[in-house]
């Protein structure tokens, strides 16, 4: 399978289109008519890009409560997500939530401040435990009743820290895994997310909900999971910042899985400050996941530490070579390389993302392993009628016309095929994707001296589009830290053709700090953060 086909028509990529047939990215586009298009919905939000400072600043005052902050997002959440655009991107809402903000507002008034996230509402993917009373279905409908025994270990993590649960977001099924032409934002449990800013585009998956759901200030900040982009990508689709950490430094214990090789939770919010709180939360050694005892003596607790404006400065950063093939795209990495050198930072031309996109045919026989693999083991212990992938097939076969309504199930059943993660055929793809891949990345960085590599994470969002499935253009830079392992941060770049895109860096092993002081500097000096006006069509 080519590389740009299998990022762009399965579950890594994080891709997505869905629900409407519409146009594809190749559309004409026509200037004069997208500027006189109006936003389809008057947004004078109270919250509307407010930060987690400024929350905790309100509370602090008492201008509001935890309660009357849940209250806003939840209310928040029913006009724009459910009645008017219509978004789509939360799946459930916590029935608990209010009660949750309460016990913070309770011990906030006792003098008892748990960190930077208490009493702040969030939304965690619906592909993560929560041992209360929501779901954890991956989307899918055959997991539908499927309640958690125990919360994720980056649950807990967030509970302990005070924050609130509002909800769970939509995303692309079994994160985007189960076919080659799937819509990614598209579910059979939970429809289909819209992209904020042109609601006939995609949200990027598999984390479109919570990528969507920041955007459009359904909450304070999000968290999604990625494999091969599916942080950064609806990130930079939504005009967000993603951070994709080196796999490792968070647990996954408690996650429905793809690939125990590059699966990582991480962040959405609309500032890498607030991304950087978010992260800083989940943090922690988990037993049940030996890969986070990895990060012992390599990991941070203060990543805020590297929120500095000239973290540009001195840098020597990487940019591919080649150049893209719509102008536009090529235009806004000048202007981002440009500022970049204003702000003290060296670029320098490289090339090497062709040899490594050459190694996606053994990324996905990877996956295939062990998506298998790690899916039988979450079953098995899941409270869900399903107790294996074989189950779940067989559910959705028994039930196409509801849960295979447009595209099918080929890739699980690719999996289902697999041999067990002894076979000399996992282990001759694990080494070509995995090992290597780290070699290449290592040998480049080394080679020209480079703090980090960076580009445009993503082309602008193309239509959402459900006979045909994900059609992006040449844009792709989710692969090498995703295959890799290492960590990933896509920030606001800019708009092509009024759709956001976002800027990358990313770097070795446990340099989240690295990438956060450049992505951070870079962020102040652009301030190119915009929110989302509605629009019902790139062409209305």
């Amino acid at each position: 399978m080519k590389r740009r086909n299998f990022i762009a028509n399965t579950a890594l990529a994080a891709i997505g289109i869905t629900a409407t047939l519409a146009t594809s990215c190749n559309t004409k586009y026509d200037t004069a008519k997208s500027e006189s298009n109006d936003a389809s919905t008057e947004d004078d939000f109270e919250l509307n890009e407010i930060t987690i400072a400024e929350l905790q600043e309100k509370m602090k005052s008492g201008k509001y409560t935890s309660e009357q902050i849940t209250k806003l997002y939840l209310d928040r959440i029913e006009a724009i997500d459910k009645n008017g655009p219509k978004l789509n991107a939360v799946i459930e809402l916590n029935p608990e939530a209010l009660e949750i903000a309460k016990a913070m507002d309770k011990e906030r008034k006792e003098g008892k401040i748990r960190g930077n996230l208490h009493g702040i509402p969030i939304l965690i993917k619906d592909n993560i435990d929560t041992a209360d009373k929501m779901m954890t279905t991956a989307g899918s409908l055959a997991l539908v009743g499927n309640i958690a025994s125990n919360d994720a270990f980056i649950v807990k993590k967030l509970r302990d820290a005070g924050a609130v649960l509002l909800g769970k977001t939509n995303l692309s099924e079994w994160a985007n895994f189960r076919s080659s032409s799937s819509c990614s934002g598209w579910s059979s449990r939970g429809g289909q997310t819209k992209n904020p800013y042109i609601l006939d585009h995609s949200p990027c998956g598999s984390s479109s909900g919570s990528g969507a759901a920041v955007a459009a200030n359904l909450c304070a900040v999000a968290v999604g999971t990625e494999t091969d982009g599916s942080v950064v990508c609806p990130a930079s689709s939504n005009g967000t910042v993603g951070i994709k950490p080196t796999v490792g430094l968070l647990s996954r214990s408690g996650i429905i899985p793809i690939s125990h090789t590059q699966d990582t939770a991480g962040p959405i919010a609309r500032t890498v400050t607030d991304a950087v709180m978010l992260l800083e939360t989940m943090i922690g050694v988990d037993d049940a996941d030996i890969v986070t005892k990895e990060s012992i003596g390599q990991s941070r607790r203060n990543y805020t530490e590297s929120l500095k404006t000239d973290g540009l400065k001195g840098k020597r950063i990487g940019i591919e070579k080649k150049k893209y093939t719509n102008p536009l795209l090529n235009k806004l990495l000048e202007k981002a390389t440009s500022l970049m050198k204003q702000k003290g930072a060296t670029i320098v031309e490289i090339e090497y993302l062709d040899k490594i996109n050459a190694n996606g045919d053994a990324e996905f026989e990877v996956l295939q392993f062990e998506f298998k693999y790690g899916v039988n083991k979450y079953l098995a212990s899941a409270n869900s009628k399903m107790k294996s992938l074989e189950d779940v097939i067989a559910f959705n076969k028994k039930n196409e016309a509801k849960a295979m309504p447009t595209f099918k199930q080929e890739t699980l059943e690719m999996c289902q095929k697999k041999a067990g993660l002894e076979s000399k055929e996992y282990q001759k793809a694990l080494t070509k994707s995995h090992v290597d891949v780290k070699n290449m990345i290592d040998k480049v960085m080394k080679d020209n001296k480079l703090d980090a590599i960076s580009g445009l994470t993503m082309g602008p969002a193309c239509s959402i589009d459900v006979i045909y499935g994900d059609r992006w253009g040449d844009v792709f830079l989710t692969s090498p830290a995703a295959m890799s392992g290492y960590p990933h941060i896509s920030v606001p770049c800019g708009k092509v053709y009024d759709l956001p895109v976002g800027l990358s860096f990313f770097s070795g092993a446990y340099q989240e700090g690295e990438i956060i002081s450049m992505a951070y500097a870079y962020e102040q000096a652009s301030k190119n953060r915009m929110k989302p006006e509605f629009k019902k069509a790139f062409l209305d």
